[in-house]
């Protein structure tokens, strides 16, 4: 399901000042309060903001949002990285693609792909791959988190431990200004930590929403990854640490 465009804006409001008024979102949307008040219980309801008293938050901090609604968080922009990610995988490549709304953006975009081998530790993925005979899946063992279909924890790790691919098609929850690479599970970022390991090329894909957020928990960093595919990098630290590190930087909206 996707977002109004009333919806988008006021997540896109939400996102850049923090947290929306009821009062100030009618006036600027030019509806009434009740109308605004629906808006941001539905939107709430869908874990996409946070209620408080006369207004709503955008998640921060080292809340995670639900997967559903990290998936509806710019959906267009994704699909674009996902596009993009796939030209830079040949076919009959082997290649790794870890948890994540992004990565399985990617998954979608290989799908006319032929002679591939993807490992993943994504249910998610593999369901949809599974059925494409020109694609052998192969799935981790481990824990299976029922949030959002990712297999972790040490079998997983084990288990990635015996490959060496082509490709690794990851994500992050947050990117800080620094190059950090930052999750909110530390048994997933083992995995993702493994998976970095044992690639030859390692891509990484995040819309620009993840340099407005946090997390705890450390991947690695930006240096170690070949290539970086956006929508757009804003930040100038970020773009110098691609060019230092010769990460191949591609924005789909430039």
């Amino acid at each position: 399901m996707f977002l109004s465009t009333r919806h988008s804006e006021i997540i896109q409001l939400a996102k850049d000042s923090g947290r929306v008024l009821v009062d100030d979102l009618a006036a600027h949307f030019g509806v009434t309060p009740q109308t605004i008040r629906k808006d941001l219980n539905d939107l709430c309801d869908q874990r996409l903001l946070s209620r408080i008293h006369g207004g709503a938050l955008f998640p921060s901090g080292i809340e995670n949002m639900e997967y559903e609604a990290r998936r509806k968080i710019a959906a267009e922009e994704k699909d674009a990285i996902g596009r993009a990610a796939a030209k830079l995988i040949p076919d009959n490549a082997s290649l790794f693609i870890n948890i994540g709304t992004t990565t399985e953006a990617v998954s979608q975009a290989l799908l006319d792909h032929s002679g591939l081998m993807v490992i993943t530790n994504n249910i998610n993925v593999a369901n949809r791959m599974r059925v494409f005979p020109e694609i052998e899946v192969v799935i981790a063992g481990g824990v299976v988190r029922g949030s959002d279909g990712g297999v972790v924890g040490e079998a997983a790790v084990d288990f990635i431990k015996q490959f060496k691919v082509d490709y690794a098609v990851i994500g992050a929850s947050a990117i800080d200004h620094d190059g950090a690479l930052l999750d909110f599970d530390f048994r997933e970022v083992k995995v993702a930590q493994a998976i970095i390991a044992n690639a030859r090329h390692v891509i990484l894909v995040a819309d620009a929403t993840k340099f407005e957020r946090t997390a705890p928990v450390r991947i690695g960093h930006l240096s170690q990854v070949d290539s970086f595919i956006t929508d757009r990098c804003d930040i100038e630290s970020v773009r110098s640490i691609c060019l230092e590190s010769e990460v191949q930087l591609i924005e789909t909206t430039r």
